[in-house]
């Protein structure tokens, strides 16, 4: 058992991280992990979250995606509220097993972020010349699936971050 997150086999040698059968995560310094997310069918990138242990434990059990929220310090269950959960097909870990790769299913209308769009990767950054204030975003989907305001209610106040 490892000492800080009992759920998971004690990181002890490279070999056994690296080469070896048991679970036994690395979360940073603020005890969380990356963890990126793609639709099983298509592989487009959804998302990029973070798990802490709890959240981790709680995706293997449930066979659901569970993330680490660090605006509200909390776990929340993707989906709980919008009902646009993420079914995990396939769950990856890095090969020093500090990164998490989720392959999932999403129930619904495929959406996964909270602005709207299916991905919350909707725009791209022009490349070939240094970013300045003036460096506009090229927006990759055309329209969102679903209205937040509907699904979460009031939308937050367009002034503020």
């Amino acid at each position: 058992m490892n000492k800080t997150y009992p759920d998971f086999a004690a990181r002890k040698t490279v070999v056994q991280v690296e080469e070896g059968t048991e679970l036994a995560p690395k979360f940073d310094s603020s005890g969380l992990m990356p963890v990126v997310t793609t639709d099983n069918k298509s592989g487009e990138v959804l998302m990029l979250g973070y798990m802490n242990a709890q959240a981790l434990a709680k995706t293997i059990q449930t066979g659901e995606a569970h993330y680490f929220s660090r605006s509200r310090q909390a776990i929340w269950h993707k989906g709980a509220t919008s009902g646009l959960t993420q079914k995990i097909v396939d769950l990856r870990i890095d090969d020093d097993q500090d990164a998490v790769w989720l392959k999932v299913e999403v129930a619904g209308s495929g959406a996964s972020c909270h602005v709207g769009y299916r991905s919350c990767f909707y725009r791209s950054v022009p490349t070939g010349a240094p970013p300045t204030p003036r460096t506009r975003l090229v927006f990759r989907e055309d329209r969102k699936v679903f209205d937040p305001n509907e699904v979460y209610g009031d939308a937050p106040n367009p002034t503020q971050l």
